[in-house]
């Protein structure tokens, strides 16, 4: 058993970020099939901003540990685990669990981290890579010299995505507040402001013939501007209801609606479809393939990391202990990438 003492992070119900907990204790061990981690970086995501509202939509009852993913070594591993995985550093997608100083995970769900990556660059990766990826290619596979128009480019998986399709060859049309525009011109990205004047037409005007994917994570009213941006042949997929995140009401309600849209559209007679993304979807249905697509496309982004082809965007690195102050700076909409927490 490992001499240090477990830290976690308990969000007692909705709260206001000061609200949340700690709660100490003795470090778990690892039971069959199952490896104990010592954190070394996690993050906050939109889903954990949603959560402390209570509006996630298959958030667990409160209290809960949050975090939705985690990068760290692993100190034990338990029955039926190879001894070879100890000492390795690994990430791993949990849902919940990963503000904690340790966590127990399934050995079949942790993915190697290379060497000479840096935990948080790494964490960068998890939740928000693996989305921009699995809805790049293997969603919308929108081809080199394609157009896409990627919502909240500057967000945590906003930024990964452009970065991605950037080099896949795409054009990127990227909307964001225009703080941000000078950082997203560097990357070759096309910058619109989403603040001011008629967002649509303005889109629109920047690819007359519609474009060949686009990318919403805002959901509400103006997921059907994203529907009627698309050229013949597009794919929109949705990947949140930002809109309504202080909403008050039904936390599914949002996203039965936004389903229902999405269907109907499916099935209009037209060359164009529509996708709502959750990472963790399928898990429940075919946890074997979950598991074999997240192994291999982390294994990409790890290997894009390293290329150069995508650079982590970090906003700020945070102890566990900051968690608020964290939370409170991720939801300010004023940073650009992840806000990557550290013990």
């Amino acid at each position: 058993m490992n001499a240090e003492g477990l830290v976690e992070v308990v969000l007692p119900g909705k709260v206001e970020p000061e609200g949340l907990r700690f709660r100490h204790g003795t470090v778990p061990a690892p039971g069959p099939g199952q490896v104990l981690v010592r954190m070394e970086a996690t993050g906050v995501s939109f889903a954990e901003q949603q959560m402390r509202r209570g509006r996630y939509y298959d958030q667990p009852p409160f209290p809960f540990v949050p975090g939705y993913d985690l990068v760290g070594t692993v100190l034990t591993t338990g029955e039926g685990v190879g001894q070879g995985l100890a000492g390795t550093r690994v990430a791993a997608l949990v849902k919940t669990g990963g503000w904690a100083s340790h966590v127990l995970v399934d050995a079949a769900d942790v993915v190697p981290v290379p060497a000479g990556v840096d935990a948080a660059e790494a964490e960068t990766l998890v939740v928000n890579g693996i989305t921009a990826w699995q809805m790049l290619h293997r969603k919308a596979r929108v081809r080199a010299g394609g157009t896409v128009v990627v919502h909240g480019a500057n967000g945590g998986v906003g930024s990964v995505l452009v970065q991605l399709a950037r080099a896949a060859g795409m054009r990127v049309i990227g909307t964001a507040s225009a703080r941000h525009h000078d950082a997203l011109r560097e990357q070759g990205v096309v910058p619109v402001d989403y603040r001011t004047g008629d967002l649509a037409a303005r889109l629109r005007a920047l690819v007359p013939g519609g474009a060949d994917a686009v990318f919403d994570h805002v959901g509400g009213r103006g997921i059907v501007d994203s529907w009627r941006l698309l050229a013949p042949g597009g794919t929109l997929v949705s990947y949140g209801t930002a809109s309504t995140r202080d909403d008050e009401g039904s936390k599914q309600w949002p996203v039965l609606k936004l389903l229902g849209r999405l269907w109907l559209w499916n099935a209009l007679p037209n060359r164009r479809r529509a996708y709502f993304f959750n990472v963790w979807a399928g898990r429940a249905f075919a946890r074997n393939r979950f598991r074999s697509r997240l192994r291999a496309d982390l294994t990409q982004l790890f290997a894009a990391l390293q290329r150069g082809d995508v650079t982590a965007r970090i906003a700020a690195r945070l102890p566990l202990a900051q968690v608020a102050e964290a939370l409170r700076l991720a939801e300010s909409g004023t940073v650009a990438g992840k806000v990557v927490l550290h013990p």
